[in-house]
């Protein structure tokens, strides 16, 4: 079976310095695949390059069996391919609802959208509660629970996720991890870059392990969490 994201011998670069060294990995549908690793490791590069922000300098990407090597970023998202980028960046002076719709700006399917919107609304009620609210006026964690229902209203085929714990306290955490868990069991087809490599470790299926720029181990991620290398490394054992 063909994979719904195939990455071979991808490379990235800024300038002279090489970001990402050469890495290869899959994602198939339904899967929630991690990669994790230390800040700079090349992470976020990746799917910045996936998502066609940044512009690989050698290697292939595959996205259900299509080459994105020429295609833009925003016909990158019309294929399926949505991006929950770090730091967030949702709109803070536009209403939650517009910030939602937003997401959907590719869409023509008006009955869909409204579902879709609803459904972030199951996903996560305070953004329901707060709909007309500025979205600049919410926590991080809400702002992070909206920017995953904005990624989510593309009708993504795989929806990458980076960094959606980061600066948030252990009680959203657990939120935005409990989320993941739901999309799982709706099977939903995640990219998960997550420094909380305890977290990423449990929610997924598979992991791969980044340092500097390179993938140094792999395999199913209960595999790779009772790793003596991975313990003492990530999980602070």
């Amino acid at each position: 079976m063909t994979a719904l994201l195939e990455v071979e011998d991808l490379r990235v670069a800024y300038g002279k310095i090489e970001a990402v060294k050469g890495i290869s990995f899959k994602v198939d549908a339904g899967e929630i695949v991690t990669l994790i690793g230390t800040n700079g490791a090349g992470k976020t590069t990746t799917l910045r390059t996936l998502s066609g922000l940044l512009k690989p300098v050698g290697g292939q990407i595959k996205f259900n069996g299509r080459s994105l090597k020429k295609i833009p970023a925003h016909d990158i998202v019309s294929l399926g391919l949505a991006h929950s980028p770090e730091g967030r960046h949702i709109f803070p002076r536009m209403s939650i609802e517009d910030n939602l719709r937003l997401g959907a700006f590719l869409r023509s399917d008006k009955a869909g959208i409204e579902k879709d919107i609803q459904r972030a609304y199951d996903l996560f009620p305070i953004l329901g509660e707060r709909r007309k609210q500025a979205a600049g006026t919410l926590s991080g964690g809400e702002q992070q629970m909206l920017a995953m229902g904005r990624a989510l209203m593309s009708q993504p085929k795989l929806l990458m996720l980076d960094e959606p714990s980061m600066g948030l306290s252990p009680i959203m955490m657990q939120k935005i991890m409990a989320t993941i868990a739901e999309l799982k069991s709706q099977g939903t087809t995640i990219l998960l870059v997550e420094q909380n490599a305890n977290a990423a470790l449990k929610h997924s299926h598979r992991g791969y392990v980044l340092e500097t720029g390179s993938i140094v181990m792999e395999g199913p991620s209960a595999k790779l969490a009772n790793d003596p290398r991975v313990k003492e490394a990530y999980l602070g054992e």
